[in-house]
C-alpha cells in the first residue's frame, strides 16, 4: 500500500474514532510534530515515515504539473498540493 493510500484509510477510521482522532491532532503539539505523527501512523500499523510523506507529496505534485501544459514552466503553480501532511489534517479538521 503507497503513502497516499494509507493516509486515506487512516483518515476514514479518523472519522468514525474520535479518539485516534485526538491521538493524530495530538501529535501536532510535538516538538517535531511530522515524526510525531509518523510514529503515531507506525505504532497503528501504518508504515509511514518522514521521508514517505515527503517524497510522496512531492511525486504526486511532480506529476500532476507534468500532466498539465506540457508540464513546462507554464503549468499552474499550486500551493500546498505537495504536502501530504498538511492536506492530511486540513482533510481530518473537515470531518
Amino acid at each position: 500500500m503507497q503513502t497516499e493510500e494509507m493516509l486515506e484509510e487512516l483518515l476514514k477510521k479518523a472519522k468514525v474514532d474520535m479518539s485516534l482522532r485526538q491521538k493524530l491532532f495530538d501529535t501536532r503539539n510535538e516538538k517535531n510534530p511530522v515524526s510525531a505523527f509518523c510514529k503515531t501512523c507506525r505504532e497503528l500499523g501504518y508504515e509511514i515515515y518522514d521521508m514517505d510523506l515527503i517524497s510522496a507529496g512531492e511525486e504526486f505534485y511532480a506529476a500532476m504539473r507534468r500532466s498539465t501544459n506540457g508540464g513546462g514552466e507554464n503549468s499552474p503553480m499550486l500551493e500546498g498540493e505537495d504536502d501530504f501532511y498538511e492536506l492530511f489534517f486540513a482533510s481530518l479538521e473537515s470531518l
